[in-house]
């Protein structure tokens, strides 16, 4: 049984969906989705199925990503060498397994590019790096079952739920990917826990970012308009335009249409992952229209030069005004307050102006307008309440 077939490096890397034979039992399986793997088919001396012919049985030897085309074939012919001698791979085979913290590791990596920024991708692993590599890094992937992601979850389950819940989704994501590539076999355990109800329930409180009462606005406003510091104007912006921190601090100039009175936030920087217009006022343009002789990148530059502002600066200056209680998040409260029970703005105005989605999946379908007209008028009437010198002259 020589180490050679018809299958080469080349063809490993670029053949399309379906399974594919390498010759002496050895296939190339490529899902659908890409993902390419090795299986042997092998007969057990001896083993006969329900009907008792020669029972033929399929074995994962792992992806193919990890695993050469020249170190299938060995694997392969160990697995025939075993069933010709009436041993069963599956209980007899030395397979290298990785351990969960070295699989891991490896699909954090290749998720990389689809992380919605790094911060997001470092949270993910770092989930992992503080729960549950050490308890179950060092295991192998296919020793891995429901006692021992209990012991993960367990301590924090109660105490930690938020971080309990995303450890859980991120184990079960590494374990699917095992199993994908052959390492694992059966239900994932973090399925089978969730199914058998084996924690307890856990009822969220919902956290809502402390706002200041919109009556109060016109009077913090006018103390904010009188500093200079770019955090100043950063919190002003921020306050009218509605807009969350990141949003507003890695607003560039470019993504401002002078003409056309908007800012046009792309996607890749909201949450909702959709661009958001915003439509400016003679007040927000009062904010931004002076930065624009520090020639930066980004509208309000930080301490480094082509650097946004640190997430931090608005906090900091609420902080040193005095406002206690208040988080910068808290002014999107604080005016959809204002647009229900001063302005009697309809819902899905007032809702798509902190682009927030409104309605189920089909009707957004159908409403694929922003309503920016109206938004406009709304943000106009905003500006006007907050800053009573604002023009009026568009209302």
């Amino acid at each position: 049984m020589a180490l050679s077939g018809k299958l080469t490096k080349k063809l490993v890397e670029n053949l399309g969906a379906g399974r594919h034979g390498d010759g002496n039992g050895l296939y190339l399986v490529v899902d659908p989705s890409g993902a390419r793997r090795w299986i042997v088919r092998v007969v057990v001396k001896g083993a006969k199925n329900k009907k008792g012919a020669p029972l033929r049985t399929d074995f994962g030897l792992g992806g193919a990503d990890i695993v050469t085309i020249n170190q299938a074939r060995e694997r392969a012919l160990e697995y025939r060498r075993m069933a010709k001698q009436g041993l069963n791979p599956r209980f007899n085979a030395q397979r290298e397994i990785p351990t969960f913290e070295e699989f891991a590791q490896q699909v954090h990596i290749e998720r990389m590019p689809t992380w919605k920024n790094a911060k997001h991708g470092q949270q993910w692993i770092n989930t992992l790096r503080d729960y549950a590599f050490p308890k179950i890094g060092r295991m192998p992937l296919d020793s891995i079952d429901q006692p021992e992601v209990m012991m993960c979850l367990s301590p924090i389950w109660t105490v930690k739920h938020e971080t309990a819940r995303r450890l859980a989704q991120r184990i079960k994501i590494v374990l699917d990917v095992a199993k994908s590539k052959g390492f694992r076999s059966g239900e994932n355990p973090v399925t089978g826990i969730k199914d058998a109800g084996a924690l307890p329930k856990v009822k969220a409180k919902p956290k809502h970012h402390k706002a200041m009462r919109w009556q109060d606005v016109p009077a913090f406003y006018a103390d904010l308009k009188s500093r200079n510091a770019m955090a100043a104007n950063a919190l002003r912006f921020t306050c009218l335009t509605g807009s969350r921190t990141n949003e507003a601090l890695g607003m560039r100039w470019d993504e401002i249409d002078f003409d056309a009175r908007l800012w046009v936030c792309p996607d890749e920087r909201m949450k909702t992952g959709e661009e958001h217009r915003v439509p400016l006022t003679d007040e927000m343009f009062a904010i931004i229209e002076p930065l624009q002789a520090l020639k930066s990148e980004y509208v309000f530059e930080g301490q480094k030069r082509h650097k946004p502002l640190s997430n931090m600066a608005m906090l900091m200056l609420l902080r040193r005004m005095n406002v206690e209680g208040v988080t910068v998040h808290g002014f999107r409260s604080t005016f959809r307050d204002w647009a229900s029970e001063v302005a009697g703005a309809p819902r899905e105005i007032a809702e798509l102006s902190l682009s927030h989605r409104v309605g189920s999946e089909v009707e957004r379908a159908y409403a694929r307008s922003d309503l920016l007209d109206k938004r406009r008028v709304l943000m106009e009437r905003w500006s006007a309440f907050v800053s009573p010198k604002a023009s009026l002259e568009t209302l």
